[in-house]
């Protein structure tokens, strides 16, 4: 097994994250607009694709094995650092040029996922202010009898009008 096949799974995980970050650039969208619907099916579109991310991560593990297999290789947690170490030439420039730009789409997707959590944040405190200003609280209805020296003569008025 030689590098090029560690190579093409970095460069398909590289494809994928490349999706799920436009994907989470449209749930930036989704998130602004309020659109609950569109949110849900790029969850489960995102579903998938972690789904599809943690397969391609198996095979491109295996050919990290299968590579230090047949090198004669013997390292506990190989990194990519650690190989290229191994490599010369142009294997070793293959290896670092698929590293970095699968870092560069992790970066982008990292930040736009942050973006999306503040939004989410964000909105959710929106709706927990709104929800505590249309629900009034215990101490404003009159089910408990208040105490005020001055109103001793004034009628009791509850919440409720029994009387009409």
């Amino acid at each position: 097994m030689t590098v090029n096949a560690i190579v093409e799974e970095m460069g398909r995980l590289q494809q994928l994250h490349e999706s799920l970050l436009a994907l989470s650039t449209q749930k930036t969208s989704a998130l602004k607009s309020n659109d609950t619907k569109a949110i849900q099916q790029l969850l489960t579109k995102e579903r998938k694709h972690i789904q599809a991310i943690e397969k391609i991560e198996k095979e491109r593990r295996t050919a990290v094995d299968s590579w230090l297999h047949k090198t004669g290789m013997n390292m506990d947690s190989p990194t990519v650092s650690a190989i290229c170490e191994c490599l010369e030439g142009q294997d070793k420039q293959m290896l670092e040029g698929a590293y970095e730009s699968l870092l560069h789409v992790l970066a982008d997707l990292k930040s736009q996922e942050e973006l999306n959590a503040e939004l989410t944040k964000q909105s959710l405190q929106f709706v927990s202010l709104s929800l505590d200003l249309l629900q009034p609280s215990i101490q404003s209805m009159n089910y408990a009898q208040n105490e005020n020296p001055g109103d001793s003569g004034a009628p009791k008025r509850s919440l409720f009008d029994s009387k009409a």
